[in-house]
């Protein structure tokens, strides 16, 4: 069990974590992937999540084609895919999310959303439904590198102004727990999607939870 007194920030992915994103974002990639004559299966949406939408697009490209996407390539279909992402139906905020939050900021504890996307239709709101406000935000406009690489969270550990083990992450999707893990934090995986829970823990998760409501229930006692 999670010693709370002596966490000071927690990171929090987006997609699939706070937001019931993936859907969406699995719909999308397949539909912008077959303009290049890929056919993108739907569980490599949630093995990838995590990486910057460029690195999954050359990942593709690489995996499917056999071949190396050009830059512009690249961009044009990211750009189809950014389109496809604001006209997906709104993604719902996932149970008690709000709510969990809400009580870690109580606590004094700092708040951070690492997330390989730069959606502008999520990210933008994340001041208005989480208290997050735009500097406690590290996107896939940030980094360099992304997930699995532990550059976010290595981000993330510099914005809060802690030490790792003073920090916390809750992730979903395999990329981001090695990535977490990478930069030596606490990793709890949270299972939204449709990948195996033993996916996530091989990932490398130190604890799992089926579900957000599930781990709301769990911290909710430990923190109140």
């Amino acid at each position: 069990m999670i010693d709370f007194s002596k966490i000071k920030a927690v990171f929090f992915d987006m997609d699939g974590v706070l937001y019931d994103s993936m859907k969406n974002h699995e719909t999308t990639w397949v539909e912008c992937l077959k303009t290049a004559g890929i056919t993108f299966p739907p569980e490599e949406a949630y093995l990838n999540e995590g990486k910057t939408g460029l690195a999954t697009i050359a990942y593709a490209f690489e995996k499917y084609l056999g071949k190396t996407a050009g830059e512009e390539e690249k961009k044009e279909i990211y750009a189809y895919k950014t389109k496809l992402m604001a006209d997906a139906p709104t993604a719902q905020i996932l149970p008690g999310m709000q709510e969990l939050l809400k009580l870690i900021q109580q606590k004094g504890m700092t708040t951070i959303v690492v997330t390989g996307s730069k959606q502008p239709t999520l990210v933008n709101k994340l001041s208005t439904d989480f208290n997050v406000p735009p500097n406690h935000i590290v996107s896939g406009a940030d980094v360099k590198i992304g997930k699995p690489h532990p550059e976010p969270y290595l981000m993330a550990i510099s914005k809060s102004g802690f030490n790792a083990n003073n920090c916390l992450v809750v992730e979903n999707a395999p990329m981001g727990i090695q990535s977490s893990k990478a930069a030596n934090i606490y990793t709890v995986a949270v299972n939204t999607g449709i990948l195996n829970n033993q996916v996530l823990l091989d990932a490398g998760a130190d604890e799992l939870f089926n579900g957000t409501l599930e781990l709301f229930e769990n911290w909710k006692k430990q923190l109140q």
